[in-house]
């Protein structure tokens, strides 16, 4: 439903001006009941001049009428036929100053690790030019030797579920098309939520990699057990006794 302008003035002039319920304004006008009740009590809009909608074509008398008449009645904005088609442009999200020299980073996060993604969302995603994004991709930007790849979530340029339905379009397209993914692809396909319900994955130190099947050699006779396993060692003689020795020769003259 489409809301006035300068919704919180006009709420001031019809809680001024009128008998009208805190919820039909707040309904008409996108305001929380309370809080234009705060605006009768004088709390809220404090110093706000109210902003006639019948004098500036947002409403008409007989609207009003209406609604002061029935509580269930809801105002509806008068139609302007000169408002058809000023719908909100498409285009690159906005992104604020301090926050516009880390859109190189993030950028080189996503083509490095999501180059599944088109240009389009990549630039709907951090708010940035389709020149931008080629040159980073290729390698020739003027400041790609000092870019560091930031991840754009992390950098407050868009939020994970935003970048979540980018991947899965993307990996729905692809899988349109017919492509083939690596398992490294696969994986980066995996939204947020799947992501965090699996189990971790043990991982084995780098220093013994390759060594998972290493065994010390030894007989099969072995079996890895002690040979003096079942000696009695109550007596402190049998337990230093050692093997191997031979008492004619350990005997002194």
């Amino acid at each position: 439903m489409a809301k006035p302008i300068m919704a919180k003035a006009t709420a001031v002039w019809l809680v001024d001006n009128t008998t009208i319920s805190f919820k039909q304004i707040a309904d008409f006008v996108g305001m929380h009941e309370l809080e234009v009740q705060g605006i009768a009590d004088g709390d809220v809009a404090t110093g706000v001049k109210g902003f006639d909608p019948i004098a500036n074509n947002q409403l008409t008398q007989e609207e009003i009428d209406n609604a002061q008449d029935s509580a269930l009645y809801k105002l509806k904005l008068k139609f302007n036929a000169a408002a058809v088609g000023e719908e909100k442009r498409r285009g690159p999200r906005y992104t604020p100053l301090s926050k516009r020299q880390d859109r190189p980073a993030s950028i080189l996060w996503l083509v490095k690790f999501h180059p599944e993604l088109t240009d389009g969302q990549v630039s709907k995603l951090v708010g940035t030019t389709k020149p931008t994004i080629q040159a980073i991709r290729e390698r020739t930007h003027w400041n790609i030797a000092n870019i560091q790849p930031i991840d754009p979530v992390a950098l407050g340029l868009c939020k994970q579920s935003e970048l979540d339905k980018a991947v899965q379009k993307a990996a729905a397209k692809r899988a349109a098309e017919g492509g083939v993914m690596s398992d490294d692809e696969r994986r980066k396909l995996v939204s947020t939520e799947q992501s965090l319900e699996m189990e971790a994955e043990p991982r084995i130190p780098s220093a013994i990699e390759g060594l998972e099947t290493f065994t010390l050699g030894g007989t099969d006779s072995d079996d890895g057990a002690d040979p003096r396993g079942d000696a009695d060692y109550s007596d402190a003689d049998s337990f230093f006794d050692l093997p191997g020795g031979d008492d004619d020769e350990d005997e002194q003259p």
